[in-house]
């Protein structure tokens, strides 16, 4: 018996075992909308689901919502299925840090126990651990300076403004409901007017808005 055979018995019993309950599907999502999710992944490759599904709400769609409130099961079956997905390579990971949200059930911490990998907890009130400033400075990497030649410090005011403009003012934020920090309340866009397309920063981001 070699190692592999055994991880590969292992996965198959996991498999075998460990499966979320089914729920029934959504509803079909119209022609139109399928063409235009199709549109602005083709014209934004670095976006994923979620901010694809914020500047869908702005346009007057609202289509993949996840589960509002996700269970310590269904958050426990997600472990499972991340370690199965990762296969050998699950092995590999000794730490994984997670908050203190209720949802990490002692479920979900035992599925990476039995992989040999220990959980941490970011600290009790420590908000320098999670901070809103973390996680935009991670955003304005991912979504600008990583793709932008900065020319000088002038260059880099420009840049940072700009990009705080489109932030503040269009960008979807998960924590507001996919509505932008600026947007007002009340504003209903006409599904059925033309979509028109304004680049930002050169180019590198895309705002899509109803045409008044």
């Amino acid at each position: 018996m070699t190692p592999g055979t055994l991880l590969a018995w292992h996965r198959r019993l996991v498999r075998k075992k460990w499966t979320y309950p089914g729920t029934p599907g959504r509803p079909p999502v119209a022609a139109e909308v399928r063409a235009l999710v199709e549109q602005l992944a083709r014209q934004n490759p670095r976006w994923g689901y979620k901010r694809i599904q914020g500047e869908l709400i702005g346009l007057g769609h609202r289509v993949g919502e996840g589960t509002a409130y996700p269970t310590g099961s269904w958050t426990a079956q997600q472990a499972r299925n991340v370690l199965m997905a990762l296969g050998e390579r699950a092995g590999r990971f000794r730490f994984l840090i997670r908050d203190r949200d209720g949802k990490f059930t002692t479920a979900f911490d035992g599925v990476f126990a039995g992989n040999g990998t220990r959980v941490i907890k970011t600290p009790a009130r420590s908000p320098k651990a999670n901070s809103f400033a973390e996680r935009f400075v991670g955003t304005l990497r991912r979504e600008c300076l990583d793709h932008v030649l900065i020319l000088g410090e002038q260059h880099l005011r420009n840049v940072l403004a700009e990009y705080a403009q489109h932030y503040n003012g269009h960008r979807p934020h998960q924590s507001l409901q996919q509505e932008p920090p600026q947007r007002q309340p009340g504003n209903a866009a006409d599904s059925t007017a033309r979509i028109e397309r304004r680049q930002v920063l050169g180019g590198l981001i895309s705002e899509y808005r109803r045409a008044a």
